[in-house]
């Protein structure tokens, strides 16, 4: 199957009342074990890449490994960019295949988000691609993007229905109380908050930061209008306990299949269990 955009995806989520799993890539590894959980759970799925993948990676090999994975796969898929920052880099991405791209502005104030967020709109649609919008800061670090706790702060309803009219996005992440990378203690979600901007949004909005998220808090959020899920922390740290697995206790192996394969089965536990929490599965 070839990709296909987010709009196509999130639109069938939202009317379905499901989410589907945004999981960001960087290697092989990570995309064989999203696209063939995704296969064996038939469910959609999103792949993404952020600017430190694409920096890792290289854009050709991030794009070149996607569109392999989704040619050989049943399910539809979505190639996206976590996280552009710049107008170019999204450009950038939408040249080399990308069915999606999302610039966060949200360091901007809300006027100049919702002018860096239209032009890259206007040109994404005009590509037949989709375009998410990100409003409020979600605290943590996002590769190089690092937001203190401090400077965290939350979606304004308000300011949410003006954004999404003036931009003309597919799709937008808020900041209701989830973090980027491991939390500290159980993250608290602002779920009347979420209700306020479903009742002035009525595009798919996107949780940022999931990972570590209670499974009641995310079935909650899928009830007030998310329908797409992001989770990066959970599938680095399922790598890392496959690879830790293997060399602890076999010391001398020195074959990386050998190394990555478990590493690969553990991400797919994780993978799969998302994809459940978030009602996809057999929704494809």
């Amino acid at each position: 199957m070839s990709l296909v955009t987010l709009q196509e995806v999130l639109q069938e989520a939202q009317r379905g009342g499901y989410a589907v799993g945004a999981f960001n890539t960087n290697n092989m590894e990570i995309v064989q074990a999203i696209v063939e959980t995704a296969e064996e759970e038939r469910a959609p799925v999103i792949l993404q890449a952020s600017q430190g993948a694409l920096k890792y990676a290289g854009l050709s090999y991030i794009t070149a490994m996607v569109r392999a994975a989704a040619t050989g796969a049943s399910v539809p898929v979505v190639l996206h960019l976590d996280h552009g920052t710049s107008f170019e880099q999204a450009m950038l991405c939408l040249r080399h295949g990308f069915t999606s791209v999302m610039f966060d502005g949200s360091k901007y104030a809300l006027a100049d988000n919702i002018a860096h967020t239209l032009r890259v709109a206007e040109v994404a649609h005009a590509m037949e691609a989709s375009v998410e919008g990100e409003l409020g800061k979600i605290g943590g670090t996002e590769d190089d993007i690092s937001v203190e706790e401090k400077d965290a702060f939350m979606t304004d309803p308000a300011e949410a229905e003006e954004f999404v009219a003036a931009t003309g996005v597919d799709a937008l992440a808020v900041a209701i109380g989830t973090a980027h990378g491991p939390y500290k203690g159980k993250p608290v979600l602002d779920f009347a908050r979420l209700a306020a901007i479903r009742d002035r949004v009525k595009i798919p909005l996107v949780l940022h930061g999931a990972s570590g998220v209670p499974a009641e808090s995310i079935r909650r959020a899928i009830e007030l209008g998310v329908c797409k899920i992001n989770i990066d922390t959970d599938i680095r740290q399922a790598f890392t306990r496959g690879v830790k697995h293997v060399l602890q206790n076999s010391p001398a192996e020195y074959d990386p299949r050998k190394i990555l394969g478990p590493a690969k089965a553990e991400m797919k536990a994780v993978i799969r269990e998302k994809i459940r929490l978030f009602g996809s599965a057999g929704k494809a």
